[in-house]
């Protein structure tokens, strides 16, 4: 079992920067609700759903009242709410552009579930318009704010393993719901590699710091299992980045649950396995002088994410993983997609420079 976190002291109530989830599947009953309640700088304020019966035994179950609930066709009467500063989008990703859209026109703070949208134009116009509206927009990639994850990130970027050569990563599992709405192409955008590859993709993005040149993948999509009517079930990717470095990602919905990232140097290598679930991450690090493993507290991901985005709501500076991180990883799953129907190599765009699509550096538990 995994330890319960350590809880940050919070803040009073009145000083919390206030969030109205949208959405109340099971990401936000399971892990953000409790992750916000835990959280250092931010409270639930309000919720948005399309059961308003269900919304309100939620809002009971978290000391909110009847009046804190809100339909989807209410979602703008948020606007009067001057206690909720941000809204954090928990829908299907064709819906992301919408209500980003539409939270940005009341003047709300957006923390979006990744991915940001379903292709890189949309994902930039939820950009623009959190720009013009002068709000934030934060996308939550979750990986990007663990101890564990940038202490693979430190290793490689800080020279512990050599010059770097080689990076693989893979996050599969098995989807056995037709019905379910990230297997419909419309509402998904795609099938696993905008779900689950989708972190494979980032945190090789993230280890490095430096962007991919070129891209080449290949797709299969079963003609006789009622799954991939409309979405592929496995993709294969490789990343060419400057410096001769490859990266090689695997990402399906037929085969059993799998997260890993390998990072190989000259001198060493980083390994976490699991990779990318919400508890038990695990990294070992090799180099001439043996293995190591780092240890760390015990933290809330989706805690730290969120209190990032609070105070970057605060001091106005730009989150970690802004909305142009997000566009970025829409620009590659784009070409990956176009190497897969061509079977040909993919040029990208060549970015020079670290993290140019980054902010502000988070905070880490110590």
């Amino acid at each position: 079992m995994p330890l319960k976190p350590d809880l940050p002291e919070p803040e009073s109530v009145q000083k919390r920067v206030g969030l109205a989830i949208v959405g109340l599947g099971k990401l936000s009953a399971e892990e953000l609700i409790p992750a916000i309640r835990t959280s250092k700088h931010t409270r639930v304020a309000a919720l948005v759903t399309s059961d308003l019966e269900e919304g309100h035994a939620f809002a009971r179950a978290f000391d909110l009242t009847d009046e804190d609930v809100y339909s989807y066709d209410d979602f703008e009467s948020l606007k009067n709410r001057e206690d909720v500063d941000g809204v954090y989008i928990v829908l299907p990703n064709s819906l992301h552009r919408d209500y980003t859209e539409r939270a940005a026109r009341m003047g709300k703070h957006v923390l979006c579930e990744k991915p940001l949208s379903v292709n890189a134009a949309d994902a930039q116009a939820m950009v623009d318009a959190c720009r013009a509206a002068g709000v934030q927009l934060m996308t939550a990639y979750r990986c990007q704010y663990t101890p564990h994850h940038w202490a693979a990130r430190d290793a490689v970027q800080g020279g512990k393993l050599g010059p770097i050569k080689l990076l693989d990563s893979m996050h599969v599992q098995v989807e056995e719901d037709a019905e379910a709405w990230r297997m419909k192409l419309d509402l998904a955008g795609g099938g696993p590699l905008p779900d689950v590859g989708l972190y494979s993709l980032n945190i090789l993005r993230f280890v490095l710091g430096t962007e991919p040149e070129w891209v080449f993948a290949a797709q299969h999509q079963p003609k006789n299992d009622s799954r991939f009517r409309e979405v592929e079930e496995s993709v294969s990717f490789m990343l060419g980045f400057p410096d001769g470095i490859i990266a090689n990602a695997l990402t399906s919905y037929g085969a059993h649950k799998t997260t890993t990232l390998r990072v190989l140097g000259e001198e060493g290598s980083a390994l976490m396995e699991p990779a990318f679930t919400y508890t038990g991450l695990s990294l070992i690090l090799t180099d001439k002088d043996g293995q190591t493993i780092p240890a760390f507290g015990s933290y809330d991901q989706f805690g730290l994410e969120i209190d990032h985005f609070a105070e970057r709501v605060r001091d106005g500076k730009t989150p970690w993983t802004p909305g142009e991180e997000g566009v970025q990883d829409h620009r590659i799953m784009d070409a990956i997609y176009q190497s897969a129907r061509t079977g040909g190599r993919v040029q990208l765009e060549k970015y020079a420079g670290q993290d140019i699509f980054r902010g502000e550096k988070p905070q880490l538990p110590e």
